[in-house]
């Protein structure tokens, strides 16, 4: 095995040393290349150390040693693809180079003299090596992730390469860590394994024709590394492993070590190679490890002072604009959905659609309600994947700039969705974009649901008082033919009584105000204003009394001496025709209605009583003064006790019921005397 060892240190010297010479040749003077050049004359060292040892049979610290020199070099190289210095001295001032330098350094000094103060022993250096190789593949696995497509095509070979001779190690020396020494079968392998990267590197070398890849991290927190993690938790089972191999003394040590050594390849491979994995991986660890990129505090009171401060004409226009300001787009419009296959344009600036575009709605409609996603056009051209279920005609979209598409959900129902337009910058949706114009779509969607919702609320109250008043003037209408009824009836019969005459001139007069005012009131499309005037209170009710006579019972009033009040004697007439025609109506021909006037202090009150069939108590209580109930069926519109009411209290005065069921009702009017206009 010695020679096998010697062997792959000597050839893979051989091939640095080559590999070192071409880049010479190349004479690039970049920072970039020099450093290449450096780090691979370092690694012809560290080979030639690495066979030395074998021949000559010297201490293996002097091979770590040189290993180590060799994984710094490698890992400020990549580190320098961060960067545009054009000197060693601008290098060297990089604060990431500096840390990694600073750090470094602390470590091996750390180790070494921690070593020699424990008489030789290697535990911490190979504890030190396992820092070093996963360090380096953390470097790696953030270059490549954080690179363009252009760029990964020119580095993947090196980043295979290093990462390959960086697994190896790592599972050397987590290995010797564990069983307490090196297993030399795979500390002679390693030259054999530096030397068949170096085409790789190679390849690398040539691909990168400038010296400068141009890469920026997103992120410099490198223990929030995704590759960190999973290095992390292989070595928590390597570690158990290797306890449970010396606890339970087996011989297949050399067999499982080689069958972790092939699960670090493939998770390697995966981490390379499975996009959606890694995608999850990267977005679990940036909500639980770093900040956020939005501050939400900021964002929601800078929503609500857009929505506070707009000047927009509509509640739609408001919201789709809110929603463009957020991704910097041109064009938007907010799509509320009718039915499955039927949508309406609520407001839309500077976008256009016809019925062809019926179908993207749908499929937009029905993707939206079963994943809840946000839609990113340019996403699903390149990864239709991405989007299961989905088909879209992107030419289409494209024609049209549509790069977005945010559901709108009021509660877990779908309203719609907002659906944004502009130029094609390459820039993707990353998942705190997505959270934020979620939240920001809920918040919309409500604002936009509350106005439609007050917007029906207020239609429905002027339905509503167009209908109250169109009842109170049927009401008015009905007293009227009522009155012209009574005439036709008692017309023949008393035709020739002169009083009867006299009487229906009167009535035809008082119908004719009515009429008049009703008509008012339909050209002004409001109730008419009420006017007090002196009235004689007495004299006012012998002539509803009088109106009343010609109908069954007769009604008997029983007045105390004149009274004059200020009020309006047109609407306190038809109250009270209307709570006598009530009694009538309720009190049987044979029966009695009584009306009594009488003055106590500064108050009138009025009674009108009847022997008639009464009320229940809880019919007074729940249904007498509702407007429009009525027990009088299609014959009655349930507004003249409520009217009223509404008129009585309405000059300060109080109405008062006592009744019985089967034995007769007593209403009582206490007004206060009002002896001026109002």
């Amino acid at each position: 095995m010695d020679s096998f060892g010697l062997i792959g240190y000597s050839l893979a010297s051989a091939a640095y040393l080559l590999f070192a010479l071409l880049i010479f040749a190349a004479r690039n003077n970049t920072t970039l290349a020099r450093w290449v050049l450096i780090s691979t004359l370092v690694t012809v060292v560290a080979n030639v150390v690495a066979a030395l040892q074998i021949e000559l049979g010297y201490s293996l610290q002097w091979v770590m040693v040189s290993d180590a020199c060799k994984i710094a070099c490698w890992s400020i190289l990549i580190l320098l693809c961060n960067t545009e210095h054009r000197s060693f001295r601008d290098m060297m001032g990089n604060k990431y180079i500096r840390q990694y330098v600073s750090i470094w350094s602390m470590l091996m000094i750390v180790c070494w003299f921690t070593t020699y103060m424990l008489n030789f022993s290697y535990e911490y250096l190979f504890l030190l090596f396992i820092v070093f190789n996963l360090w380096s593949l953390v470097l790696l696995e953030q270059l490549y992730r954080s690179a363009n497509s252009q760029v990964r095509w020119a580095i993947w070979p090196m980043v295979i390469a290093l990462a390959s001779v960086s697994i190896f190690d790592f599972v050397l020396y987590a290995q010797a860590t564990m069983v307490g020494g090196i297993d030399f079968n795979f500390w002679f392998s390693r030259g054999f394994i530096s030397l068949v990267v170096v085409p790789l590197l190679l390849i690398s070398t040539r691909r990168i024709h400038n010296g400068s890849v141009r890469i920026f991290v997103s992120r410099h927190v490198v223990f929030y590394s995704s590759m960190l993690m999973i290095a992390g938790v292989y070595l928590l089972v390597m570690a158990f492993a290797g306890y449970v191999i010396n606890y339970i003394g087996g011989e297949w040590g050399s067999v499982v070590s080689i069958s972790f050594l092939v699960l670090s390849g493939l998770v390697l491979v995966v981490l390379l190679i499975t996009e959606s994995l890694r995608r999850k991986l990267k977005v679990f660890i940036a909500k639980n490890f770093f900040a956020n990129k939005y501050e939400y505090r900021d964002e929601w009171l800078n929503l609500i002072g857009k929505i506070e401060t707009t000047s927009a004409e509509s509640y739609y226009q408001m919201a789709t604009q809110i929603m463009m300001s957020k991704v910097e787009v041109h064009a938007g419009a907010i799509i509320k959905k009718v039915t499955d296959q039927r949508f309406s344009v609520q407001y839309s600036e500077n976008m256009s659609f016809d019925d062809s575009f019926n179908e993207q709605l749908v499929q937009f409609s029905l993707f939206c309600q079963r994943q809840g996603w946000i839609i990113d056009i340019e996403e699903y051209s390149k990864t239709p994947t991405t989007y299961p279920e989905l088909s879209l005609d992107v030419k289409m979209l494209n024609e049209k700039s549509i790069r977005f598409v945010v559901p709108i959900f009021i509660g877990k129902a779908f309203y719609g969705m907002f659906l944004l337009a502009g130029k094609d910058d390459g820039k993707q949706l990353n998942w705190e974009d997505r959270d934020l114009l979620s939240a920001i779509s809920k918040q919309l969607g409500n604002f936009v649901s509350l106005h439609e919702a007050n917007d029906k609320l207020a239609e429905s109250k002027q339905f509503d008082a167009f209908n109250r008043m169109s009842a109170f003037l049927v009401h008015d209408l009905k007293n009227v033919q009522a009155q012209l009824a009574l005439i036709t009836t008692n017309a023949k019969k008393h035709g020739d009584n002169p009083e009867f005459v006299a009487d229906v001139y009167e009535t035809v007069e008082s119908a004719t105000e009515r009429l008049a005012k009703v008509l008012s009131q339909l050209r002004n499309k409001q109730a008419a204003q009420s006017k007090s005037e002196l009235v004689n209170v007495a004299q006012l009710i012998e002539s509803v009394v009088r109106q009343r006579n010609i109908d069954q019972p007769q009604v008997t009033f029983d007045s105390i001496k004149d009274c004059e009040m200020a009020i309006d004697s047109e609407t306190f007439h038809s109250v009270l025709n209307h709570l006598i025609q009530n009694a009538q109506e309720a009190t049987n021909n044979d029966g009695w209605v009584k009306v009594s006037l009488a003055q106590q202090g500064k108050h009138l009150e009025i009674t009108i009583k009847d022997n008639g069939c009464g009320m229940s108590k809880d019919f007074i209580d729940k249904r007498l003064f509702k407007p429009f109930d009525t027990t009088k069926g299609n014959a009655g519109m349930g507004i003249g006790v409520f009217e009223a009411k509404q008129f009585i209290e309405s000059i300060a005065g109080l109405i008062k019921v006592e009744s019985h069921a089967g034995q007769g009702t007593t209403f009582i009017v206490d007004l206060p005397i009002k002896p001026v206009y109002e």
